[in-house]
């Protein structure tokens, strides 16, 4: 275990004390709650990316590489 020290303004070291926000369990909660967070916010970055892409194939010609590849396989038979 990592031991850390962190230093406060004197009035937000005594509300957090307040808040019971200076227990090892809440300042270890604290963290990984802002990490998940991030990951979420990653998460739909990364789909707001997604969806502006634009696919390489049109349906249509994705249906016509198919049939393409059928006709294909069938005259090889």
């Amino acid at each position: 275990m990592t031991n850390i020290t962190v230093s406060l303004p004197d009035e937000l070291a005594q509300q957090a004390q307040s808040a019971g926000l200076l227990r090892p369990d809440a300042i270890e909660r604290l963290p990984r709650e802002v990490m998940k967070k991030r990951q979420v916010e990653q998460l739909f970055t990364t789909m707001d990316k997604l969806a502006q892409v634009k696919p390489a194939l049109t349906e249509a010609e994705i249906d016509a590489e198919i049939a393409a590849a059928r006709a294909d396989r069938a005259r090889r038979r």
